[in-house]
């Protein structure tokens, strides 16, 4: 398979993050009323997805740009703390650092895709506001805002109690300026990056997540799309994921990870469906630390697996469980 990296602008607010698995469903349901995008038409695709992936998306992560180099902003490794970073000489300086390391949530990587668990290279929220541009006063890369919802009652002409009650959503911003990388990896024998394109142009632009219809998730494709290399893994001893994944456990001797349950939900046509709800699924964030127990893992570009039968009203539904990594070298 091969990698490639896509730069988003977000033009809107959000109400749902751009992880990879919801990024791919979304992908899907481009392909589903547009079979030019995967060789073969999406079901013929699905088929074969559990065991050759034509296409696997990360989340979506800042960018900084300094010239005409690009630093990415990646989560900081679900790992303990004092996995990655030294204790004080005593116990309240060891504390004090706690509290600031904390803050470091952010992990930032060079161009050249290759993560340095050193910790000068993780990052706050004010650390990467600072390195951008037009931020003004926020403090968060992701400032949260309560929106007001209402229904209104055409007999009465008013809200009311019940479906017709005010009621709130908390949706998000990115950060003025900010630029956010989208990797993907593609079976060149299925589809092509310029497909891959042509979806995400069309979800940039009808938007995506929760409610997309009130004009929230729009985005704007803003480069030709990118090949990456990816260093090999022969001095690394882990892999660390880009989106939400289901690992195969019996593959790892040891994997460190925050839990991420998706309660997912149809879309397009299936969310007025009867049922548009489907059964949930624990992934790993992305973010994930995993400890291969054979060298021979190192040789893919993805982890984790297909999940199937999440739905009853669309039992063909599959979920994408992998996710992109990168071998990273974890101190012994």
């Amino acid at each position: 398979m091969k990698l490639y990296e896509i730069i988003l602008k977000p033009q809107s607010a959000f109400g749902t993050p751009l992880k990879g698995d919801t990024l791919f469903g979304h992908f899907c349901w481009q392909a589903a009323y547009d079979s030019a995008l995967v060789q073969g038409g999406l079901k013929h695709q699905l088929k074969t997805y559990s065991d050759r992936p034509f296409a696997i998306f990360s989340s979506a992560f800042p960018v900084i740009r300094t010239g005409n180099a690009i630093d990415h902003i990646f989560k900081r490794p679900d790992m303990p703390m004092n996995c990655l970073f030294k204790s004080g000489k005593d116990r309240e300086e060891t504390m004090r650092q706690a509290k600031d390391n904390k803050k470091k949530k952010w992990m930032r990587v060079s161009n050249d895709l290759t993560p340095d668990l050193s910790p000068e290279h993780f990052i706050s929220d004010k650390e990467l506001l600072s390195d951008l541009t037009d931020t003004g006063a926020k403090k968060d890369v992701l400032p949260p805002f309560t929106q007001t919802h209402n229904s209104i009652n055409r007999l009465t002409q008013t809200t009311g109690t019940g479906m017709f009650a005010p009621y709130a959503t908390e949706n998000f911003f990115y950060a003025p300026g900010i630029e956010l990388a989208v990797f993907i990896l593609i079976d060149e024998t299925a589809i092509n990056i310029d497909q891959i394109r042509t979806g995400l142009d069309r979800i940039g632009q009808w938007g995506f997540g929760r409610d997309a219809s009130t004009g929230l998730g729009r985005f704007t494709v803003i480069n030709e799309p990118i090949p990456v290399s990816v260093t090999d893994g022969r001095s690394s001893n882990a892999l660390y994921t880009l989106a939400p994944s289901v690992p195969v456990r019996s593959r790892y001797s040891r994997v460190y990870y925050k839990p991420f349950i998706r309660f997912g939900k149809h879309g397009d046509r299936l969310a007025t469906a009867g049922n548009p709800f489907k059964n949930p699924v624990i992934m790993a964030d992305e973010g994930a630390v995993l400890i291969p127990s054979n060298r021979s893992y190192f040789d893919k570009p993805y982890v984790g697996q297909a999940v199937t039968g999440v739905s009853r009203n669309l039992p063909e539904t599959v979920v994408q469980g992998y996710a992109p990594c990168l071998p990273i070298k974890l101190e012994s």
